[in-house]
This record gives C-alpha cells, structure tokens and sequence, in this order.
C-alpha cells in the first residue's frame, strides 16, 4: 500500500471532524463529497446552506448532505463563539461588538468551533492567502505548548528507494518562516520530527543540513545549526537528530559514514531540516521538477490542533489528500494531550 492509501486509512479508522470554511467553492466541495463517500472523516462545510446543496446538485455531489453545514451568518453558537473570541482577544483590545462581526468570517468561525472542542483540525487556502488561513489560527488556536513557531512540512514521493524510509523523505521549514534563528530552527526540527511520525508513519531520523559537514567549513550560518541541534537535544532528548550535515552525508551511507563516523544519522536521515526557508522551498521544487518527485503538503506543524493551508492553484485531488493529512494530525495532537 502506498503512504497516500496508509494516510487516508489511518484517517477512516480514527474519523476526525475538519471543518472546511470555504464551502461553496468548487474542488473543496468536489473534494468533500469524495471525503464523504470514502468515509475518510466527518466534515464540517461552511457557507450558506442553500447555496452549498444547489451546488452540489449541479455538480452531482450526491453525499454532500452527510456533512455538517453551518451558515456563519445564522447558527445556533454564533453568541457562544463572538464571547469565546471576545474572551481571547479582548486583551487586544477586542470589542464584543468586532468579535460579533469577526465570527461571520468563516476562516474566524473555523477555528473558534476548534478552540471549542467541536472540530479537531481545518483546512483552507483555495480561495484565501496563507496569511489569511494563518492569522486565525495564531490568534485563536495559537501554538503547540513550546512552541512559538510556526513552520510547515513537506512530505517528498522520491523515486530513490535507497532514501529516507524507501524514498519517502519529510523537509522543513520550506513554507513560513525565511530566517529562523538558532531556537526556531530547533523549533522546526522537532516539529518536523513529529508531522513525520504522525502523518508519514515513520520514526523519524533528523539531520540538519548545511554546507559544512560536522565542522568541516565555518561560519555563522553553520554555527546557527550546530546550536539550533543542541537546542533541539534539550527539548526532544529521546529524538534521533543529527547534525550539521551535507545532504550528500545525510542520504548516502558510504558519504556518511567517510564525512561523519560514528553518526546514527548520517546516511540514514528521513527528516531533513533545512537551515531556512529559501532552501528548504527551492529545494523541494527542484526534487519535485528534476527529480520526478512527488511532493505533497506543505503541511503546517507548531499550532496547537492542524490548520493547513492549500494553494489556490491546488486539485480536486490536493483537497482530499491534505484532508486526510490534516486528521492524521490531529490524531496525533490529540494522543500528545
């Protein structure tokens, strides 16, 4: 069985409730409707409920109706969720009256039927900037326990079996943050450690990548590694992590061993963490242009229950993938609690 099939699997065991806020547009309803008749997970649409089933009878969606429909404009929590939200943010200097308005905004109601325990994950960005899928989450689900960062996964198809975990390689940060610093970056390692357990099914074995193989070069981008890898130590100590390292020294075991003896990393890495986000992005683009790999996500990780972001130039087949990512994630937040 291929990992995509072991993803959606593992979500049909453990059926998770996400919530789709962009529920009246067309390859997240074409999406939802396969969700449904798969019996991947309990989705939750929002949009005005007359508008979602004309579209769904136009489009033959025949099993729209299996998932819950809440019209952000009129349900029966809106009051409940304007005070959770007011309750949140009113230190901000949040009215009542702007999280009133504020909980019509589907991407704001998503994440408050989250932070009320009445969903387990969303996901969004066919229609909406990652900033704006972002910023409601951050202010309203806000970030794992220990987390300040948040940063996103990308899960690499390779067609070199002799890689990571037969081919199957998990690369961070290669979607939010440009530079991180040496905490941030340890931040990223752990998380990225963690989206690979839960949604790759894989143990993870970390390098943190450089130009410079365990002191092999200097300079203060590699120093920013090396301390990013002990920082990482202290807050993961049973993780296996290794650092720094040359992808060659990472991936290819007669490399690692010359480069790096003595480290159960090297060679034997499925995780690679990238020093900052201009690699991590071109990186993976090249993989997936050159190499012929398929590259799925990204996948948000650092926030306390998932909300993933979709690209708006993604596919029917996009939508339903992250889907099944995003309740594996949250099958797994939930086991950490």
């Amino acid at each position: 069985m291929d990992l995509i099939s072991q993803i959606v699997e593992r979500a049909k065991a453990n059926k998770q409730r996400i919530v789709l806020p962009e529920g009246t547009e067309e390859r997240t309803l074409k999406a939802a409707n396969q969700i449904l008749t798969d019996g991947v997970a309990d989705l939750i649409l929002l949009g005005n409920p007359e508008e979602i089933m004309k579209l769904a009878q136009e489009w033959g969606l025949g099993n729209i109706n299996k998932a819950t429909i809440i019209d952000p404009e009129n349900h029966e929590k809106k009051e409940a969720y304007a005070e959770l939200l007011f309750e949140l943010r009113k230190k901000k200097g949040m009215t009542m009256e702007q999280a009133q308005e504020l909980v019509k905004n589907p991407l704001y109601l998503g994440c408050l039927i989250i932070k009320a325990g009445d969903a387990d994950g969303q996901l969004a960005g066919a229609r909406n900037t990652t900033g704006d899928v972002l910023r409601p989450a951050l202010q309203i689900i806000k970030t794992a326990p220990g987390i300040t960062c948040v940063s996103g996964a990308m899960l690499m198809l390779t067609h070199a079996p002799e890689c990571g975990d037969n081919g199957v390689l998990v690369m961070g940060d290669v979607a939010v943050t440009p530079v991180p610093d040496a905490n941030q970056l340890a931040q990223i390692a752990v998380c990225t450690a963690q989206t690979a357990q839960a949604v790759a099914g894989i143990d993870p074995r970390v390098a943190m990548l450089s130009f410079s193989t365990k002191g092999s070069a200097k300079h203060e981008v590699v120093d920013k590694v090396t301390e990013a890898l002990k920082i990482a130590k202290e807050m993961a100590p049973e993780l296996k992590i290794d650092g720094e390292l040359q992808a060659d020294a990472a991936l290819v075991p007669r490399i690692g061993a010359s480069k790096a003896p003595g480290s159960e990393i090297a060679g034997k890495a499925n995780v690679l963490v990238v020093p900052c986000l201009e690699v991590g992005n071109i990186s993976y683009k090249l993989v997936e242009r050159l190499g012929h790999a398929t590259a799925v996500g990204p996948i948000l990780q650092g926030i306390a229950r998932p909300v993933n972001d979709l690209s708006r130039g993604c596919s029917i087949d996009d939508v339903y993938k992250m889907i099944a990512i995003t309740a594996n994630q949250a099958i797994a937040a939930k086991a950490q609690n």
